[in-house]
């Protein structure tokens, strides 16, 4: 069945769609536009600009989540008169199936990732969507616009959130919420409250959330339904989980939201077990890279905030050596660093927050060692790591100021430990 344009959007759509962003989300957008037989027109910082002049030839603006909503182009096409929507806003209005969300300031991608493998072990049609890295307009054009059965697992960032019109989903499941992106949004409230256009907008039945999101509601006046679940943390492991990525903090909260939302929607609860048992994380979450002289490295280079290094660091039972540091996000680096001062043995420091970590680390007496590149950290490890301990890559910042992305960043970190490895054979 041919996709059907939505009555919001009718007038909108009867002249072409400028596009904002050329990256995943933009070429999302227009693949549907393409399937829905629209013309789309693309502006890239890089490329095309934005002008006044342009606001006459569209009625509607797609922009990617890299767009705050303050942004010029969207002020000046706004005062233009043009409607804007964000990809993701964009997208839900061609859907047809049904749509779970998932939030979360960590964890969020973990979740996403394991109910599209839980429900896919029971033979539902499952697609993992947005900010894990493929767009939801890119499904819905790849798809035709999916079927009733079919349910997109959104995860949602808070720059997708904020700008939210039109997404609807059945259930919202919030991992917890913790200090990051404060160099895009002014403060913590205006980071909540990004997320909570979700919950507010979306119409869900069912929310889920974590401990600490019930306490920054609170904490800035917001109230969730009587209905909703708030998981409790699990000191103890079930058996069932044992020897699977669910076993201890911060993976078994993962596990209880989505156990929640399982048996919410009468599903059995030991299918969702089994499930963990085959599911594996994706790379570059406190992946094991190798042993080498009786030192164990890890790759967490998908920790890109403080609430992900001190998450990472509850894993081991002695302070570890943490290769830290990158291009800031905002937050206070002082109050981090005091607190992961205790498991850390000694911090091997990168990109351009290295300077003010170095200070924070010389204040609360944590032995460092500035490094001019990745390269420099992991020799640097090598050195000063004993046998026994780890070294860990959970580097708390953003990896734009030497990397693409964070996966870049982890796979340059695993050739530069497997070549510790050669070397260390030739000895």
């Amino acid at each position: 069945m041919p996709l059907v344009v939505p009555e919001p959007l009718r007038d909108a759509l009867t002249k072409p769609v400028a596009v904002f962003g050329s990256g995943l989300s933009g070429q999302g957008v227009l693949a549907l536009l393409r399937v829905l037989g629209l013309p789309g027109v693309c502006y890239d910082e890089r490329e095309t600009a934005f002008e006044p002049a342009h606001r006459s030839a569209h009625r509607l603006v797609v922009f990617s989540p890299g767009f705050p909503a303050d942004h010029p182009w969207l002020k000046l096409a706004r005062e233009g008169g043009l409607e804007c929507l964000g990809e993701m806003d964009f997208a839900a209005l061609f859907w047809k199936g049904r749509v779970i969300a998932i939030t979360g300031t960590n964890g969020k991608t973990t979740l996403t990732e394991f109910l599209t493998h839980a429900l896919r072990q029971e033979w539902e049609t499952a697609h993992a969507v947005g900010n894990i890295g493929r767009p939801f307009a890119r499904l819905v054009a790849d798809t035709a616009g999916g079927r009733g059965d079919d349910i997109a697992i959104c995860e949602v960032s808070s720059f997708q959130a904020e700008t939210m019109r039109h997404f609807r989903c059945e259930a919202v499941l919030w991992t917890n919420f913790a200090e990051d992106h404060l160099d895009r949004h002014a403060d913590m409230k205006t980071y909540f409250d990004a997320k909570w256009k979700l919950v507010a907008n979306a119409g869900a039945q069912c929310i889920c959330l974590g401990p600490s999101v019930r306490v920054f509601a609170e904490q800035f006046g917001h109230a969730f339904p009587a209905a909703a679940i708030v998981i409790a943390a699990k000191a103890s492991t079930a058996a069932e989980l044992k020897d699977t990525v669910f076993a201890d903090f911060p993976q078994r909260e993962n596990f209880e939201l989505a156990l929640a939302w399982w048996k919410q929607g009468k599903r059995r609860p030991d299918r969702l077990y089994a499930a963990a048992q085959s599911f594996r994380l994706g790379r570059h979450r406190m992946g094991r890279v190798a042993e080498i002289g009786g030192v164990t490295y890890w790759n967490d280079s998908k920790g890109t905030n403080f609430h992900a290094v001190e998450g990472a660091l509850r894993r081991f039972d002695q302070p570890v050596t943490l290769i830290l540091g990158g291009k800031a996000k905002g937050g206070d680096l002082a109050a981090f660093v005091n607190r992961i001062a205790p498991q850390t043995r000694h911090a091997l420091l990168i990109g351009e927050t290295r300077t003010a970590l170095a200070a924070a680390c010389d204040a609360v007496g944590v032995a460092r060692t500035m490094c001019d590149s990745l390269e420099h950290a992991v020799s640097a490890a090598a050195e000063v790591a004993a046998s026994g301990s780890h070294v860990v890559l959970s580097p708390g910042f953003a990896s734009f100021d030497m990397f693409r992305n964070y996966e870049e960043r982890g796979e340059i970190f695993e050739r530069l430990v497997q070549s510790l490895g050669k070397t260390a054979n030739m000895r």
